[in-house]
């Protein structure tokens, strides 16, 4: 409305009805805003109360992983030989971390940490989930353990966690039985599933790779009650881990000693084990190496230092070496020949002092002179190659290898550790899948001595020892006697398998046995051995040969460079009459088994029939043996023909001799 001098007039009543309507539309807008705030509210308080209470629960209690004690290990008298001590490490949760490079940098000024330390975190972190604690650092010191303490805050995420650590009270006395456990990488999680995460560490060789499932024992699980930091204020709940199983071994941990002290200052590996059952009384593997080095990560100093090391001391010879047995394998061809009804215990050969081949002109000779005529008991105790070589020419190697496979050579003994190689026993089909060449006489003539393509282990040469010395029962070889579930509980034997018989024939075993026990007592080549001994021995001595004969050459060990020496073999068991201790040594580069290996055999001989610690003795020819390599390729040094075919140095026809 317009008035008279043109000014526009109030109309109350509109702006009233103006007002109304706003103030209607204000109380509409205020009604529902109220009303979804309310329907909001039930919905939190009402509808989703169960979701929202689980997860306020959830943040203020934690459920966190109970990681059980790893079992113990315990020889055969309870003797700890692996064990857990209490310990502290830094676990990182990165989901929790914020910036965990920075946190970890931050970390780095209170307490050491490594780049091997870094780097094993940062592989785990990329294998695990973010929700998961990954150990940053094992073995945190205590003064370590105390700067954390007090600078605890700054580190969300970041938990200093008890725990036990591994620990092996006899070093590398059983370094290469019991083994080592090492940190767990992102291999172990993959090859074990992401649940294996939690374990620390996971074993790595020997009895503890081997056991190392049962060992571990089963995860438990506990509820933490935590404030708005993370930090814990207590437990709520608690499903117990259960610890893992303690194992009990058939080792003799004085024995193993006496059997290191034997040695002295030489390297190879010797295995005792007990004929009645089996299971292994010592085994050695010279050198040896301190396991604890391994268990939170070795330093690259040290783990340099022993790969440089030429002498292998992280080789486990017992289980993954192996070489020509030599004249050691003699009882077994002996008792092939009389199974095979090739010959008889009273069957005599006249040895020229060289055999051979019907219309070659190339001779196999015998370490010494002519032996004249020769019985079965004869060519064990003096070691006649000649017999061997006609008694194999006459078999023809497809027999030879079929009985030294029922003998238990060419395949693994059962021993309860992983990678157990087979060896070789010679024969056509083998050569076939590894040449070209056919298969010659002359190789069936020098593997009746162990030479050639032979390949046995320490271990089987002590299983088949431990059969002839027990009846003719070739048992497999055991380290694990029993195992219980936990401290209190009874101790519980292993099964045992059944077992072959390597003969059926008692009088044929017999006759081995006798050549055997006069290679000690009668006029053999370690009658030396018998020296002072209150008890009786039976056994044979063998030299592996690394280079040939050619001609008027001399192989004497005494005057061969270190590197080029045979190897020393012994195996026998005793008492003869009723035998608690089947043995076989190898010395590498000892020269001759009577001169060497023999003595070592005795000195162990007498540790555990009549407790007497050996003294170590002096290296041989009172010289120190050099730092060389033993695993040099030095078969090329002397070489032959046989038949033909150029043979390398250890395959050529030795057997045993004496100086």
């Amino acid at each position: 409305m317009v008035g008279p001098r043109g000014r526009r007039l109030r109309n109350p009543e509109a702006e009233a009805r103006r007002f109304r309507a706003r103030a209607l539309l204000g109380f509409v807008a205020v009604v529902l805003s109220m009303a979804g705030l309310a329907g909001w509210y039930f919905k939190l308080q009402v509808l989703d109360h169960d979701d929202y209470a689980k997860r306020s629960q959830a943040n203020r209690i934690k459920p966190r992983p109970v990681v059980p004690g790893r079992g113990l290990i315990l020889d055969r008298e309870g003797r700890i030989l692996a064990d857990n001590v209490p310990a502290y490490r830094l676990d990182v949760t990165p989901e929790d971390a914020g910036d965990v490079d920075a946190l970890v940098e931050a970390l780095a000024e209170i307490v050491e940490l490594t780049p091997q330390d870094i780097e094993r975190f940062d592989a785990a972190r990329r294998a695990t989930r973010p929700f998961r604690a990954i150990p940053l650092k094992l073995r945190i010191s205590d003064e370590e353990a105390a700067r954390f303490a007090v600078e605890r805050w700054r580190f969300p995420g970041v938990e200093l966690v008890p725990y036990l650590n591994r620990r092996y009270p006899y070093g590398e006395l059983l370094a290469h039985v019991v083994g080592y456990v090492g940190r767990t990488d992102e291999d172990d999680i993959a090859r074990y599933g992401e649940g294996h995460a939690v374990f620390t560490h996971t074993g790595r060789t020997g009895l503890e790779r081997h056991y190392d499932a049962a060992l571990r024992g089963v995860v438990g699980y506990e509820q933490v009650e935590t404030n708005v930091e993370g930090r814990a204020l207590g437990r709520l709940g608690l499903v117990p881990a259960s610890a893992g199983a303690d194992l009990k071994l058939s080792i003799d941990a004085e024995l193993q000693r006496a059997m290191v002290l034997a040695f002295g200052e030489m390297h190879g590996s010797a295995v005792a084990v007990d004929p009645k059952t089996g299971q292994v009384l010592a085994m050695v593997s010279l050198p040896s190496y301190d396991p604890n080095l391994f268990v939170n990560g070795i330093s690259s100093t040290d783990y340099r230092a022993l790969m440089d090391d030429p002498a292998r001391p992280l080789f486990n010879r017992n289980v993954l070496g192996g070489g020509p047995p030599g004249s050691i394998v003699k009882p077994f061809v002996a008792l092939a020949g009389l199974d095979s009804g090739l010959r008889t215990p009273e069957s005599r050969v006249f040895s020229t002092g060289e055999f051979f081949i019907p219309g070659q002109s190339r001779g196999y000779r015998d370490a010494g002179p002519a032996a004249g005529w020769v019985d079965l008991r004869d060519s064990i105790s003096r070691s006649i190659n000649y017999y061997y070589y006609k008694l194999a020419y006459d078999m023809g190697i497809d027999r030879l290898a079929e009985y030294m496979h029922r003998y238990g050579f060419g395949e693994p003994t059962g021993i309860d550790l992983t990678g157990e190689t087979a060896g070789i026993v010679p024969s056509r089909e083998w050569k076939a899948r590894n040449s070209r060449e056919p298969w010659y006489p002359g190789e069936t003539v020098i593997a009746g001595i162990g030479q050639g393509y032979w390949v046995a282990t320490a271990l089987q040469m002590a299983r088949g020892t431990a059969a002839i010395a027990n009846g003719g029962v070739l048992n497999p070889l055991r380290l694990v006697e029993a195992r219980r579930s936990g401290y209190d509980a009874p101790w519980a034997p292993l099964p045992r398998a059944d077992a072959p018989r390597i003969t059926g024939n008692q009088a044929h075993l017999r006759a081995v046995q006798e050549g055997m026990e006069a290679t000690i007592h009668g006029r053999g080549t370690a009658t030396a051995m018998a020296r002072g001994a209150p008890y009786r021995m039976a056994g044979k001595t063998g030299t592996a040969q690394r280079v040939g004969r050619r001609g008027t050459v001399s192989t004497d060990p005494r005057t061969l460079p270190y590197h080029l020496r045979h190897q020393a073999l012994f195996a026998g068991y005793a008492p003869a009459e009723d035998p608690t201790i089947a043995l076989v040594v190898v010395v590498e580069h000892g020269g001759y088994g009577g001169a060497t290996a023999a003595p070592i055999a005795r000195r162990i001989f007498d540790a555990w029939l009549l407790g007497e610690m050996p003294e170590a003795p002096a290296p041989a020819d009172g010289e120190p043996a050099p730092p060389v390599d033993l695993f040099a390729n030095v078969e090329s040094a002397v070489s032959m023909v046989v038949d033909g075919v150029q043979v390398p140095a250890r395959a050529q026809a030795g057997g045993e001799a004496g100086p």
